[in-house]
């Protein structure tokens, strides 16, 4: 588990924070891990789990009570991401605002990241 020195690379907006935390003191975990993972029609999809404690190489980003912890084969992907929560009517959950993201399936569940050989 590390932390990088100056500006983290993920965001999490209010309503991420209060939903992370909400989760982590439920489950008594030490954070909300975020992954991706091949799959979905676009390629990659994101997967989340929450975590009973952080692995070695996981990146951790933490505001307030939330604590995200970046796994290794995401890391890269994640750099310069807001993750919001949104409750809708009809469905709630996470949403990415990924910069990294140049093409996303119909249904929002899996997203193609732009070329790391791109810079």
């Amino acid at each position: 588990m590390f932390a990088m020195p100056g500006k983290p690379p993920v965001t999490l907006t209010p309503a991420a924070i209060d939903q992370i935390a909400r989760l982590m003191a439920r489950e008594n975990a030490a954070g909300f891990r975020i992954g991706v993972k091949k799959g979905g029609c676009a390629g990659m999809e994101y997967t989340m789990e929450i975590a009973p404690e952080a692995g070695p190489m996981d990146l951790v980003v933490e505001e307030g009570p939330a604590r995200v912890l970046i796994a290794p084969m995401a890391q890269m992907y994640m750099i310069g991401t807001e993750i919001d929560y949104e409750i809708g009517v009809l469905e709630s959950g996470f949403k990415f605002r990924n910069p990294n993201v140049v093409e996303s399936c119909g249904c929002g569940e899996s997203v193609k990241f732009r070329d790391t050989a791109e810079g």
